[in-house]
């Protein structure tokens, strides 16, 4: 049995809360490439930046929490110019929890005075023991 791996998908908080509501991870505005390096029972974490996708509001916060269901990657037509790659997951029920207090406790951040910089790769692996801090916290 391959080991859990734990991850962060970053994306604004209503494309997380729509992808919680379909039951899917998609991440990189659809791209293949990091969905193959996640597996089936591997745990994501949705970060997001922004409120909104198409506007600049903060958000800041961890909002969402997925387990991967099996290792199938498949498109979606969502229109003629947009077949994006997605993978199942089943989303658990969590509060959303702002990232700022953490930030010192979190390894995944080196500089902790540019902490938003890891974020700009759009998807990440995490060490267990940070997801389960931000885990326990969204459970609060």
């Amino acid at each position: 049995m391959k080991a859990t791996k734990f991850w962060v998908v970053v994306t604004s908080r209503d494309h997380a809360l729509d992808g919680a509501e379909e039951n899917i991870v998609q991440v990189n505005h659809g791209k293949e490439g990091q969905l193959k390096r996640m597996s089936s029972g591997d745990k994501v974490l949705f970060y997001a930046a922004k409120k909104t996708y198409s506007q600049k509001e903060l958000c800041q916060c961890f909002v969402a929490l997925a387990i991967l269901t099996d290792d199938t990657i498949f498109q979606y037509e969502v229109s003629a110019n947009f077949k994006p790659y997605r993978r199942k997951a089943e989303y658990k029920k969590v509060n959303e929890l702002e990232i700022r207090p953490f930030i010192d406790r979190l390894a995944f951040i080196k500089n902790k005075e540019k902490w938003g910089f890891i974020f700009r790769t759009g998807c990440f692996e995490i060490n267990k023991h940070d997801f389960d801090l931000i885990e326990e916290q969204m459970h609060k």
